[in-house]
């Protein structure tokens, strides 16, 4: 089976697209590369760039279930697990320029990993990908039963560790660092609304669930520069209010909730819709049919 083709051997345009969407970044990556347009030091800028794809690919993959049921989009599973790969080879490939940006020192490589924190954290992702990327083949669901759904339930901690890695990280300007983060609570949030039985194809839940990811963005925003940067949280908070310069974190979390809802209100009446129709198809056909004089 290719990444474009589905279980049946036939030709999947939504597994074709998707799977040039992962390879698109690199592409691009490799073509900034050779033309010299990274700047003067190109290997940081890629570094960068892969673990800003890889932490994107996450909160894709991630998005998938959730979509799937607001959407009532059924065949949007075929592509979780490319979504996941996508992340976990960013990952690597990640990993990989930092090694070569500390002239292939493995030594060095290890005491910056056990010496600074965002590192640490960053390693302990990388690593929890590799343990769902190495049981994501069809054999090892089979061989593991019930114990794979179990394990994988661990990518929401590897994302909740991805987004600090990605704060820690970025330093000054978390202004992405905090939409990623914003995005990872809201499909949390998402995850917990099923668990408690709370239809993800109903509105008003999926506009609740977006004002709270709102709250939340806005919340770990004040969190971050509060203890980082020692800003006082109203300052933080009020920018929130001033649209002049930037549209901040929360509001674009909140607009992506809300499209959800949207995306829900529409699914929801058009499933009304496609009912009333079938019901009076049903009525029709119990009617007896009368002859024509």
């Amino acid at each position: 089976m290719t990444p474009w083709t589905d279980r049946a051997g036939r030709f999947s345009p939504l597994k074709a697209a998707t799977f040039a969407g992962t390879l698109l970044p690199a592409m691009l990556l490799a073509w900034w590369w050779t033309a010299g347009t990274l700047g003067p030091r190109p290997v940081t800028e890629a570094i960068h760039e892969t673990g800003d794809w890889a932490i994107r690919f996450l909160a894709m993959s991630l998005a998938v279930t959730p979509l799937r049921r607001i959407g009532q989009w059924p065949k949007l599973i075929n592509v979780r697990r490319m979504l996941g790969l996508a992340a976990l080879s960013y990952t690597l490939v990640h990993l990989l320029l930092y090694v070569a940006d500390q002239k292939w020192n493995l030594g060095k490589v290890a005491g910056e990993i056990a010496l600074r924190l965002y590192l640490t954290i960053g390693f302990a992702a990388l690593l929890g990908l590799v343990a769902l990327g190495s049981t994501s083949t069809d054999a090892m669901i089979r061989r593991l039963g019930k114990n794979w759904n179990r394990l994988h339930r661990i990518v929401y901690a590897i994302a909740a560790l991805a987004a600090v890695h990605f704060f820690m990280q970025t330093k000054a300007d978390v202004f992405e660092a905090t939409i990623v983060a914003g995005l990872m609570m809201l499909l949390m949030f998402y995850r917990v609304a099923h668990r408690f039985s709370l239809s993800l194809s109903s509105p008003i839940v999926l506009a609740g669930l977006a004002l709270a990811g709102a709250a939340a963005t806005a919340g770990a925003e004040l969190a971050w520069y509060g203890l980082a940067t020692g800003i006082p949280p109203s300052r933080v908070f009020a920018a929130n209010w001033h649209f002049a310069f930037q549209i901040r974190p929360m509001w674009w979390v909140l607009a992506v909730g809300l499209a959800a809802a949207v995306l829900g209100w529409i699914r929801m009446g058009s499933g009304l819709a496609g009912g009333r129709q079938a019901d009076r198809e049903r009525e029709t056909s119990r009617r007896p049919s009368r002859a024509v004089a």
